[in-house]
């Protein structure tokens, strides 16, 4: 039997979420239902699609590529319905998308022109903001529909993976340090880090605990300007991502790989409830279209 829209829908969330139980908070049905759609699914085709471990799950080799055909057509189901809505014709729509500094500088300065062009009949109305607390505030005041952050984020939230990007150390000339640098040697390191108590410190207080070192503050703050001055004045090392680092340093500072590397995943966040066709359609277009970010070599 071809499977249903409904059922490509659930094992694209399941492929999204690594789990039943977040897949169907996604889409709105119940656990069992989806189980049961993807289980029939599986019965209908004659393969496994899931590989179950635990409370999570993992996409068997012929899940993905299920799962690559049901993004196409899901895709091509939404932009044929996109013809028919009232918003389709003459009309507009607007979508509301919030983010960091950093992440609208670099990724959804990419992604918002390439997507509007694609979409015309859609504007995309982006806000910044300068704590992921802040954009998880929006979204879940109903102020904004789509955020694109760091990833994880409040479990409430429903997720969309787009990328991963590469953290990396930024130092001012001439500091002695090796390149790749080692995790541990950021022990005793003067560093730029962000104000105690916020998200972003707490999350690295929290790194660096996991490693056992102890970097030594010798500038706190928010700025990202701030930043740049703190490590081209020589005052300490900077923990921020690679795509950022070459527009805000120049050649003013050196950037370091870690070993092993260090990657942060970037996603998409929206509250759970039913996204407007606009939404979808960004998710699908960052899904297939975010740059590629790799770690230096």
């Amino acid at each position: 039997m071809t499977p249903t829209l409904a059922q490509l829908r659930y094992l694209v969330a399941v492929a999204d979420c690594r789990s039943i139980t977040s897949a169907a908070a996604s889409v709105f049905v119940a656990q069992s239902a989806l189980s049961r759609a993807v289980q029939a699914m599986e019965r209908d085709l004659g393969v496994e699609l899931l590989a179950r471990r635990g409370r999570g799950v993992d996409l068997t080799p012929e899940g993905a590529r299920v799962v690559r055909l049901a993004r196409t057509v899901l895709d091509a189901v939404d932009a044929i319905d996109d013809i028919g809505a009232p918003h389709g014709k003459g009309s507009r729509a607007t979508l509301v998308l919030v983010t960091t500094p950093t992440l609208a500088l670099d990724l959804a300065s990419e992604l918002v022109p390439a997507f509007t062009e694609r979409h015309p009949g859609i504007d995309v109305k982006l806000q910044q903001y300068d704590s992921r607390e802040a954009l998880v505030q929006e979204l879940g005041q109903g102020r904004a529909e789509l955020a694109l952050v760091d990833l994880p984020v409040d479990k409430e939230l429903s997720t969309h993976h787009i990328q991963e990007r590469e953290v990396v150390l930024i130092s001012p000339i001439g500091s002695p340090l090796p390149d790749p640098l080692p995790l541990r040697a950021l022990d005793g390191l003067p560093m730029v880090l962000p104000t105690p108590g916020t998200g972003r410190r707490t999350e690295m207080e929290a790194m660096f605990s996991c490693l056992g070192v102890r970097p030594v503050p010798c500038l706190e703050v928010d700025e990202r300007l701030a930043w740049v001055t703190g490590v081209t004045d020589g005052r300490g090392s900077l923990i921020w991502y690679r795509d950022v680092v070459a527009r805000a340093f120049g050649s003013r500072a050196e950037i370091r790989s870690f070993t092993p590397p260090l990657l942060r995943p970037v996603g998409i966040a929206h509250a759970r409830r039913p996204l407007s066709r606009a939404a979808r359609a960004f998710i699908a277009h960052a899904r297939h279209n975010s740059p590629l970010r790799e770690p230096a070599r």
